[in-house]
């Protein structure tokens, strides 16, 4: 820590002056802004549509609510404000209200500052520690909040239970001139919301069985998701007439956006990256499951899809390649449209679906998710294979099928590069298709931008697909809809298509 005034003296004669919070974090915002510096490091899609809203809001000097849907970075933006608070604060020392010491609150600070004048103590506090967030739990108290009388205090302190030196302060109190967050505000029971009314309002506080008033200090910030209005709880009408700026969050509009949040917060080892290298188009697909959930009318779209589901995804798909690496025994390898199969209990655990359906039904949807997503990448990058969609065009696609009219080949999960490369190698024109696609292609990635052109194909039910687990096995659409014999079971059921 710098040096600071040590004492009340020391710190009148420094020139420092006392200012709210909120005209603390306006004024660092507007310095900010005249410094062309963004508000937030690390949210991405948000600068045309939230971010706006939040910059008025703190120059409004409002107490702001954060609505949206789940894995919408609302909590990750309020932790972010306490850059905006200056670095330093200065507190009369051993304060639990963080009171200023040019205008005290409690009675503990008022009373040593008429004891020692000016050689009063004085402590300074980080703006990392003026920040205090808690969780909304139907088991919140106002005890919790605002505080209560001590017992053990009174006993050990000799004191009535009438002196206010008893008092046990609660969260908010102890937030004196910082930041307060609550997440979830509509799981707070409603005669705590009530409790927030003064503080809100007037910005003072009044802890049962005593007559005093506290003028806090607070920047309040609530999270919330719409969900909760209707299912599990609701944010009372009057505590919403209060909070003065409610701001809606939204998930990422643009596929490089997502794929900027995923990458930005997966957590991948450096023995990962050094080992798997994921090709971008693997990336996008990732991003276009969440999309597609997102939007499917198998999942509930009230509850939302985090954004945790693409980065979930994405550190699957790098471990199911590290595992094949492993167990090939090979130093490097290269993400593969197979070890997107590997995503599905990163997806199963974080949807909702609309209709709760046998057990296997979430696996049943996250593999209809992962084909939509491979479908609709095929689109963005290839001509369509539809021959309706086509009309006289010629068939680019023509010569690969007519290859698997009379061929097979199996890609297996666990095979090696080598193997991997030489079973793709033997499909008759299909290197010469990754010309199709605009996009540069690097001489590591063909071999999966190969087998994704063979997924797509089958997507549009040009090519036939089935197998067991990850070994897919690509063919003629009879052998899709007419199994082998090895792709029976011994009671002879069909084990299922990829």
């Amino acid at each position: 820590m710098p040096s600071h005034p040590q004492t009340l003296a020391e710190l009148q004669k420094s020139g420092w002056q006392s200012r709210s919070v909120k005209a603390e974090l306006r004024a660092n915002l507007i310095a900010r802004i005249r410094a062309k510096q963004p508000l937030f490091e690390g949210i991405h899609g948000y600068q045309d549509t939230v971010v706006p809203a939040l910059e008025r809001a703190i120059l409004a000097g409002h107490s702001i609510n954060l609505l949206g849907l789940r894995g919408q970075a609302k909590t990750r933006m309020a932790r972010s404000l306490v850059q905006l608070l200056d670095e330093w604060m200065p507190i009369v020392a051993g304060s639990e209200l963080n009171d200023d010491p040019f205008a005290p609150v409690s009675r503990f600070a008022k009373d040593l500052i008429a004891a020692k004048g000016d050689k009063t103590p004085i402590a300074w506090v980080h703006r990392n520690d003026r920040y205090t967030e808690k969780l909304a739990t139907p088991d919140v108290t106002v005890a919790d909040l605002i505080g209560d009388s001590d017992p053990i205090k009174a006993a050990n302190l000799k004191l009535d239970y009438s002196d206010e030196r008893v008092i046990h302060f609660g969260l908010v109190p102890r937030s004196n001139r910082g930041i307060f967050v609550i997440n979830e505000l509509p799981d707070l029971q409603p005669r705590i919301q009530v409790a927030l009314f003064n503080i809100l309002q007037e910005g003072d506080v009044q802890v049962r069985g005593f007559k005093m008033r506290l003028p806090l200090d607070i920047q309040f910030v609530f999270t919330a998701n719409p969900e909760d209005y209707t299912n599990r709880g609701a944010i009372i009408t009057p505590l919403k007439d209060r909070i003065q700026s409610q701001i809606l969050t939204h998930y990422p509009e643009r596929i490089e956006l997502g794929m900027a949040i995923t990458a930005q917060e997966a957590r991948l080892t450096p023995d990962q990256r050094a080992t798997v290298r994921m090709p971008e188009l693997l990336r996008e697909l990732v991003e276009s499951i969440a999309m597609e959930a997102r939007q499917s009318e198998f999942v509930d779209r009230k509850s939302g899809v985090s954004a945790r589901l693409a980065i979930g995804a994405l550190e699957s798909v790098m471990g199911a390649a590290e595992r094949r690496a492993l167990y090939a025994n090979e130093k490097e390898t290269t993400a593969r449209i197979a070890d997107l199969l590997a995503v599905t209990p990163a997806i199963t655990g974080k949807i909702e679906l609309v209709y709760e359906g046998e057990q296997e039904g979430p696996e049943k949807v996250a593999e209809h998710l992962i084909g939509l997503a491979i479908r609709n990448t095929f689109l963005r990058h290839f001509p369509n294979p539809s021959p309706k969609r086509r009309g006289t065009t010629p068939d680019p696609f023509a010569d690969v099928v007519a290859w698997f009219n009379d061929h097979q080949i199996e890609l297996r999960s666990d095979g090696k590069n080598a193997d991997h490369a030489k079973a793709l190698s033997k499909v008759s024109g299909l290197s010469d298709l990754l010309k199709l696609n605009d996009d540069p292609i690097a001489p590591e990635d063909r071999n999966t931008w190969a087998e994704f052109i063979l997924h797509g194909l089958a997507e549009h039910s040009r090519i036939g697909r089935s197998g067991p687990g990850g070994n897919v096995r690509f063919g003629d659409m009879l052998s899709d809809l007419l199994p082998d014999v090895d792709d029976l079971d011994e009671e002879g059921e069909d084990r299922g298509p990829f």
